[in-house]
C-alpha cells in the first residue's frame, strides 16, 4: 500500500559543536579549581603546613608592620573545613615607644577559623586554645595611636575583640598603659574553659596598677561570660581601692571590651574626695570623708557622671559633671548643687583642715595650717601647681549654709578656670536678707599668685544680720551696706591679705539700733555699756549717717575714716588692723551734740587680735597710739562696737552726702560744710596721709 506521505520518525535538536565546547570548558575548569584545592588541602594535611611557618610570620609582619616570630612549632592546614593554625614561641612586636617589646605573646597558640568568614571580613574564632598568653595594650605619649592599631599613618582605633565559640585559656595576662591619663594596670585572669560558646561560671580576674603616682588593686568578675563570648552582653562588677578610696562600679557590656557609650553605675567612698579627684588630675580643696554614687557613660576621651548624690562631711551634694581628656588639656564641666552645707565644709576652700575645725575650731586648725599663735587666717598652699594643669568651669548652688551666727542662703557660685586663671564670677548669697554678690580672681600664672577681690554687700538689715548677736529687732530699722576691693600677692589666703592695697567701706544709711544688754560674741559690749555709761542704753540709736572705711596698704589698714553721725552724737574712730599680724587696735570716741546725762565717759578701744578681740576703757593718752584694726570682727559686729559708746560734748554734725558716698577721711565736712578736724586727717589729705603712717608705726 503506498505512503501517504506521513512519517514516524521524530526530529531531535542538536547542539552546536560550539556549545559542547563551552560546557566543556567550566567543567574542566571547575574540576581543575577543585583539584587544585584538594591538592592543597591534601598537600596542608599532610605536611600540617610546617612549610608555610616563614611566609606566615612575613605575612603577619607585612599586614601590621610588627616583627613576628614562631620560636617552636608551627602549623596551618585544614581540619577538616576550618582553618587550623597552631604556634609555640608566638610573639608579635610592640612599637618602640610601647613599655613592652611585644603587643602579643603566647606560650602555646591553637586556634580554628570559619574561612567562609574571613571571606566576608568577618573575625569569629570557633576554637581558641591559648596557654601563657600576654597582651599589652598601650597608647603612646600624645595619644595619638595605639599599639593595637596597624595603620601605617599612625591613627588609633578601639580596641575589638572577635566572637569566640569555645575557648581555654591558662595564666593569661593584660597590660594597659595610657600616659595622659598617667595610668598602668596589669591584669591575671583565671583559668577560663568554654564550650559551644558557653563557659557556664563567672570568669574572675585580679590586678594592681599606678594611676597619677596612685596606686591602686583591682579585684574583678564577669557574671555571664557565656553571652560575653557569643558577642553578647556582659555583667561586669569591678572593684578598686586606693589606700584611701574604694569605687566600685557595675553594668552590662555589650562586649567583652567594649565599655563605649555603656551606662554604669559608680559609687566610691573615701577619707578625702580630693584623694580621688587627684586621680583623675582634678585639683579641689580637702573634704572631711564622703561618700558618692553616680551614673558613668565613658564616650571616647570624655567620662560623664550623671545622676550623681552623695554626702561629704555633713553636707549633701548632688548634680553632674564630666571629665573631658581628649583635648590638649583636661576639661571640667561641672552643675552641682548642695541643699544644706556646714560652715565646717566650707573651711578647706580657704585652707583650713576641715575635720580639725570640726574637733578644736577655727583657730586651731589655722595654727595647723601655718598661722602663728593666736591667728585665724591659714597659711596653707592652695595648690596653685594643680590648678594649672587643667580647665575647668563650674556652677554650683548652695541652698543653706548651716551656721550658728549669721544666716547666709542662696549661695551660687561660678568658678571658670582657663590657663590657669581662677574667677570665681559670680559669687553670690542672701545674708540676713542682704544680697552679697563678689568677684574673685586669682592669677596662678604669677610667682607668687595675685588676687583681686572685689565684694559688694548690698543693703543689709542690721537686725537680721546681728540678731545672733544680741540685736533687737524691734528696735532696729537701719541698715548696712559695702563694698571691699583688695589687690594681693600670695599663694595663701594669709599672704594674699598680707600684701594687700586697696579699701574696705561699710556705709549705714538713716535708720535705728537697738541692743539687748547681753554678751555679743567675745566684744561684751552689752556689760561694757553698762559700766561706760553706768546705765543700760533706754532707747534706740537714731543714726541720720555712718561709714567705716579703711584704706590698705600693704596689709595695713588704716581707718579713712569711721564716722557715724546719730540723732545726739557724732561718733569717730582712729587706728587700724593688720592682715600681716592680725592684731587691731582702734580708738573710739563718741561726742555729744548736746547736754547728756551720761558722764565721766573715756574712749574705748578695740584690740587683740582676729581670734580674740577685746575691748577696753582706755585713757584719752591712748588716743594717738597707732594699731591694727577690727578686722574680721568689723564684719560681725560694726554698729554694736560703736553705736554703744555715747559721750557728751559740743559735736559738729556730719554732712552725709561724703559719709553715704564712702569718701576718704579728708573729703568728709561738717553739716555746715567745713573739713572736719576729728578725723585723723588734719587739714588736708597730705597731712592725713602723713598721721596714717604713724598709726601704722606700731606694726
Amino acid at each position: 500500500m503506498p505512503e501517504l506521505g506521513l512519517s514516524t520518525s521524530t526530529s531531535q535538536p542538536q547542539l552546536p559543536v560550539s556549545g559542547n565546547r563551552h560546557l566543556r570548558l567550566v567543567r574542566n575548569i571547575f574540576i581543575g579549581i577543585f583539584s587544585a584545592i584538594f591538592l592543597v588541602w591534601a598537600v596542608l594535611f599532610v605536611t600540617k603546613g610546617r612549610f608555610l611557618k616563614g611566609p606566615f610570620e612575613r605575612t603577619i609582619a607585612a599586614m601590621t608592620n610588627r616583627k613576628t616570630e614562631v620560636h617552636g612549632d608551627f602549623q596551618l592546614y585544614f581540619a577538616p573545613f576550618d582553618i587550623k593554625i597552631f604556634a609555640e614561641g608566638l610573639q608579635i612586636s610592640n612599637p618602640t615607644w610601647a613599655s613592652r617589646p611585644y603587643l602579643f605573646s603566647a606560650d602555646r597558640v591553637d586556634m580554628r577559623i570559619a574561612p567562609l568568614n574571613l571571606l566576608f571580613g568577618r573575625r569569629r574564632v570557633r576554637w581558641l586554645d591559648l596557654t601563657g598568653g600576654a597582651l599589652s595594650l598601650e597608647w603612646n605619649v600624645n595619644h595619638t595611636t595605639n599599639s593595637w592599631t596597624f595603620a601605617s599613618d599612625g591613627s588609633a582605633e578601639p580596641l575589638q575583640l572577635p566572637v569566640i565559640d569555645r575557648a581555654k585559656l591558662q595564666k593569661t595576662t593584660v597590660r594597659y598603659r595610657d600616659p595622659r591619663l598617667q595610668l598602668l594596670t596589669d591584669l591575671d585572669f583565671a583559668t577560663i574553659t568554654s564550650h559551644e560558646a558557653r563557659i557556664g561560671e563567672a570568669v574572675q580576674f585580679k590586678g594592681n596598677g599606678l594611676v597619677r603616682s596612685t596606686p591602686f588593686t583591682l579585684l574583678g568578675s564577669l557574671l555571664s561570660p557565656d553571652a560575653t563570648v557569643a558577642r553578647g552582653t556582659n555583667q561586669l562588677v569591678l572593684h578598686a581601692n586606693t589606700s584611701t578610696d574604694r569605687i566600685d562600679i557595675s553594668g552590662t557590656l555589650p562586649s567583652l571590651a567594649d565599655i563605649e557609650n555603656v551606662p554604669l553605675t559608680t559609687s566610691a567612698h573615701g577619707r578625702n574626695a580630693a584623694e580621688l579627684l587627684g586621680i583623675i588630675g582634678v585639683v579641689v580643696p580637702n573634704t572631711r570623708a564622703y561618700r558618692v554614687h553616680a551614673q558613668l557613660v565613658k564616650s571616647g576621651t570624655r567620662y560623664s557622671f550623671s545622676k550623681m548624690s552623695g554626702r561629704f562631711g555633713d553636707s549633701d551634694i548632688a548634680g553632674a559633671f564630666t571629665v573631658e581628656t581628649g583635648m590638649p588639656r583636661s576639661h571640667i564641666d561641672a552643675d552641682l548643687a548642695t541643699d544644706t552645707l556646714d560652715i565646717v565644709d566650707v573651711a578647706p576652700f580657704i585652707g583650713y583642715n576641715p575635720d580639725l575645725v570640726a574637733r578644736r575650731g577655727f583657730e586651731a586648725a589655722a595654727g595647723a595650717a601655718g598661722a602663728a599663735p593666736a591667728r585665724l587666717l591659714p597659711d596653707t598652699s592652695l595648690r596653685a601647681e594643680g590648678l594649672s594643669a587643667f580647665d575647668a568651669d563650674v556652677r554650683y548652688r548652695v541652698t543653706r549654709l548651716r551656721s550658728h551666727s549669721v544666716p547666709v542662703t542662696n549661695v551660687v557660685a561660678t568658678v571658670d578656670l582657663d590657663h590657669g586663671i581662677l574667677k570665681l564670677s559670680p559669687f553670690g548669697f542672701t545674708m540676713a536678707r542682704g544680697k552679697v554678690t563678689s568677684e574673685v580672681t586669682v592669677d596662678w600664672r604669677r610667682r607668687p599668685a595675685r588676687t583681686r577681690y572685689d565684694i559688694r554687700l548690698g543693703s543689709t538689715p542690721m537686725a537680721q544680720l546681728l540678731g545672733g548677736f544680741g540685736v533687737s529687732e524691734a528696735g532696729t530699722s537701719g541698715t548696712v551696706t559695702g563694698r571691699i576691693e583688695l589687690v594681693g600677692d600670695g599663694d595663701t589666703l594669709h599672704s594674699s591679705l598680707a600684701t594687700s592695697r586697696g579699701r574696705i567701706a561699710f556705709v549705714i544709711p538713716q535708720g535705728t539700733f537697738w541692743t539687748r544688754n547681753v554678751q555679743l560674741a567675745e566684744l561684751d559690749l552689752g556689760t561694757f555699756a553698762q559700766k561706760m555709761f553706768e546705765d543700760r542704753l533706754k532707747e534706740p540709736v537714731r543714726i541720720n549717717c555712718g561709714l567705716v572705711a579703711f584704706s590698705v596698704r600693704n596689709g595695713a589698714a588704716a581707718a579713712d575714716p569711721i564716722l557715724i553721725d546719730t540723732a545726739k552724737n557724732v561718733i569717730v574712730g582712729r587706728g587700724g588692723f593688720s592682715f600681716a599680724s592680725e592684731r587691731m587696735d582702734l580708738a573710739f570716741r563718741a561726742d555729744g551734740k548736746k547736754f547728756s546725762l551720761f558722764s565721766a565717759q573715756s574712749p574705748v578701744g578695740v584690740g587683740g587680735y582676729f581670734s580674740k578681740p577685746s575691748l577696753n576703757v582706755i585713757s584719752p593718752a591712748l588716743l594717738g597710739r597707732a594699731g591694727a584694726g577690727l578686722g574680721l570682727a568689723m564684719l560681725v559686729a560694726p554698729p554694736a562696737a560703736i553705736l554703744a559708746f555715747v559721750d557728751i560734748g559740743d559735736a559738729k554734725g556730719a554732712a552725709c552726702g561724703p559719709v553715704l558716698g564712702g569718701a576718704t577721711a579728708a573729703a568728709q565736712r561738717t553739716k555746715a560744710g567745713n573739713v572736719r578736724d576729728d578725723l585723723g586727717n588734719s587739714k588736708s589729705a597730705k597731712s592725713g596721709q602723713t598721721r596714717r603712717k604713724r598709726f601704722l608705726g606700731i606694726f
